[in-house]
């Protein structure tokens, strides 16, 4: 058997082949939409890719099915209950896929989505025991799927959470404990509120440790698994309804756009949001007025759906050379409406000089003497719910970055902001968002909240 785990880092997110060398025939689970790693190991190891299997619409990235489709000739396969505008193969409750001796079989698993699907692997047709079982986003280490999200439109958290429930306490604790455990996401992925930073478990290690696996009634289970689920970025909604459709296939020979200043100007004037992905660092010292930063070094796909429509064109300024990676990481969760990219941004900044601008930055003394000035300015924590739970700054707004876009009309817009979080660099993606919006008086804290509580206010004697 060959098995292999692909894995994004920026998207949490997992991809899996699995294949049998004897007969060369393999298939893709979850695969991301630059599908080129899939394709490459293929041809390297002597297979043939017959079939894509996507566990469940997905909501946090596009997946790749249409490109696999298109580069192999492979059969797209879903669960029973799932709906495309595609052709697909719908795949029922303990049905067999023979790739040769290595078999998969389909398992009904529904409560993050109604159609989602669970495949076991069996390394042997006659083993009685499966290898290991592909739980996209019912299961995760530490976890299990959330079953809030809009990505099932018209089903309520309630209904999704009780089929949940029964997929976990009554079909997947119910493999054997030594079943390897392989789901589609991992920490940082806000398709749950506990994952792990482990790639892979067990059965037997997930009904021991994991919260959601233990022995409780089904209303229990319901009210824990959709309390505390941090908010979902806007895009979401956009990439479930879009993994349902027809739509335009990715091409990664299609490199970015270099754009001369001229055009890249008059691309912003004409609308278009100016992504400058360079690090707080760089972003702040000088930029073109409007821009939004959300930098490369992170979590730059989903931060980025969290600031920009995805029917808004936009502009690039990349960290150098780095341009290819930031418009491929935009089209993971389907933004493609990219204009082009700045040539030579540090070169072209001179000419800009009149577009340019600094950003504020305070440090944590220069913030608690405003604070205990006349007219102090509004703290807003962009923080997450659970980590502001664990401490604030007193008289702080409290709004998390997913919901920013959509609750800015809620910050008072006659006084100056600080935006703090947890370091500092999601509080300079958000204060960019609300200087693009329109808010002229605004700053972010360096070292964010961290650095709020290592440096104490000065007790004068």
């Amino acid at each position: 058997m060959f098995f292999a785990q692909y894995y994004l880092d920026c998207l949490s997110q997992a991809s899996y082949m699995i294949a049998d060398e004897t007969t060369g025939r393999a298939v893709v689970v979850d695969p991301r939409r630059d599908v080129t790693d899939h394709v490459t190991d293929a041809a390297t190891h002597g297979l043939t890719i017959e079939a894509v299997v996507n566990t469940h619409f997905h909501a946090d990235f596009l997946a790749g099915h249409l490109e696999l489709a298109d580069r192999t000739g492979a059969w797209i396969g879903y669960g029973q209950r799932a709906e495309a505008e595609y052709p697909i193969r719908k795949l029922t409750d303990g049905e067999r896929i023979s790739l040769g001796d290595v078999t998969l079989e389909i398992l009904e698993t529904p409560g993050h989505t109604p159609e989602s699907i669970s495949v076991l692997v069996y390394e042997h047709r006659d083993d009685t025991v499966p290898y290991g079982v592909l739980t996209g986003d019912a299961l995760f280490i530490g976890d299990v799927g959330r079953p809030d999200l809009l990505a099932s439109i018209g089903v309520t958290a309630e209904e999704l959470g009780t089929m949940l429930y029964d997929t976990v306490h009554n079909k997947l604790m119910a493999l054997p404990d030594p079943v390897r455990v392989f789901p589609a996401h991992g920490a940082g992925s806000a398709c749950g509120k506990n994952l792990s930073t482990q790639r892979q478990s067990t059965i037997g290690e997930q009904r021991a440790t994991n919260y959601a696996c233990r022995p409780m009634s089904r209303d229990r289970f319901v009210e824990l698994v959709t309390a505390g689920q941090p908010s979902a970025p806007a895009y979401f909604v956009y990439d479930a309804i879009l993994n349902r459709k027809e739509h335009g296939l990715y091409d990664a020979a299609a490199a970015p756009r270099p754009l001369p200043v001229e055009e890249f100007m008059e691309r912003r004037a004409a609308g278009a949001v100016v992504l400058d992905a360079r690090s707080p660092q760089d972003f702040a010292p000088g930029h073109l007025r409007g821009s939004v930063n959300v930098p490369a070094d992170g979590r730059f796909a989903e931060q980025s759906g969290m600031v920009v429509s995805p029917d808004e064109e936009v502009v690039v300024i990349a960290p150098q050379d780095r341009e290819e990676e930031v418009v491929t990481r935009l089209a993971r969760i389907g933004f493609d409406k990219v204009g082009g990219c700045l040539r030579e941004p540090e070169g072209a900044f001179p000419a800009l000089a009149e577009e340019m601008t600094r950003a504020s930055r305070l440090t944590v003394d220069e913030l608690r003497g405003l604070l205990d000035g006349a007219e102090p300015p509004l703290v807003l924590d962009v923080r997450d719910c659970v980590e502001r739970e664990e401490g604030f700054i007193e008289g702080s707004l409290h709004i998390p970055p997913a919901e920013l876009s959509r609750r800015i009309d809620e910050i008072p817009a006659d006084r100056p902001l600080v935006v703090h979080c947890a370091g500092g660099h999601r509080s300079s993606i958000a204060a960019s968002l609300l200087r693009h919006k329109g808010r002229a008086d605004v700053s972010d804290l360096l070292g964010g909240y961290g650095a709020w509580l290592a440096q104490p206010a000065r007790v004068d004697a």
